[in-house]
């Protein structure tokens, strides 16, 4: 108010605006909104976020498969009470947790660990060290590659 010297006049001259949040703040605020929001009604233990963020550490920590996720899930959902907000499978797990925008690039790397292949060399199917092939031979499957091994690169600023 001081700034636009609405102090010195009347301060209800100026119409109050209101816009809408943008998408990225839309979204941040429906992860506050779960962050807030209790697994089910009178529990104050876990929120909806906290619940799904713990079993996606599971989930990582012992290598399980989509699959094996989802029948946890299901099972855990099954001795939760009625109205319980856990999400029901992966699936609807992961595009929870997506606004997060902890998201990885996968880079394709010699299975020698000689080079990757990015920026100028994405497009070598061979190593230049060794001379290893970058893809798995596919017989009767010409149109999937198969990269023998692939870099996860986590970008550090995101998670800041």
């Amino acid at each position: 108010m001081e700034a636009m010297r609405m102090s010195e006049g009347n301060a209800s001259e100026f119409p109050n605006i209101e816009e809408e949040p943008n998408a990225d703040a839309t979204r941040f605020f429906d992860l506050l909104k779960d962050s807030d929001e209790p697994l089910w009604d009178d529990y104050t233990n876990h929120s909806k976020l906290s619940a799904v963020a713990q079993v996606f550490t599971i989930k990582s920590d012992h290598g399980l498969s989509e699959a094996g996720y989802d029948k946890i899930i299901k099972w855990v959902r099954s001795i939760l009470p009625e109205g319980n907000r856990l999400k029901e499978n992966f699936y609807a797990a992961k595009s929870m947790m997506k606004p997060l925008g902890l998201g990885y690039q996968k880079i394709d790397m010699c299975p020698n660990f000689c080079m990757l292949y990015y920026l100028e060399n994405a497009e070598l199917t061979e190593c230049m060290t060794c001379g290893h092939s970058r893809y798995k031979s596919r017989i009767g499957r010409v149109k999937t590659l198969v990269a023998y091994k692939k870099l996860r690169y986590f970008p550090i600023t995101p998670r800041l």
